[in-house]
């Protein structure tokens, strides 16, 4: 898996569990689904995603986008 598959994934991942615990605890677990995307659009435009620097560091092949 690459960078950028294994970065959309995680995204993906806590935006599904953010809002599972919105549903079920507490609607301010929307905030985290902000965050989130926030941080999604802030990357596209910038390049820089502090998850994509972990993922590097675990060992994921370099991907188009985040390097």
């Amino acid at each position: 898996m690459n960078i950028d598959k294994a970065v959309l994934a995680f995204a993906g991942c806590v935006v599904l569990v953010s809002v599972v615990l919105a549903h079920f605890v507490s609607p301010w677990w929307l905030l985290l689904t902000l965050f989130v995307g926030a941080n999604m659009v802030q990357a596209s435009m910038t390049g820089f995603c502090p998850a994509a620097m972990v993922f590097k560091k675990l060992g994921c092949k370099a991907g188009g986008a985040f390097r």
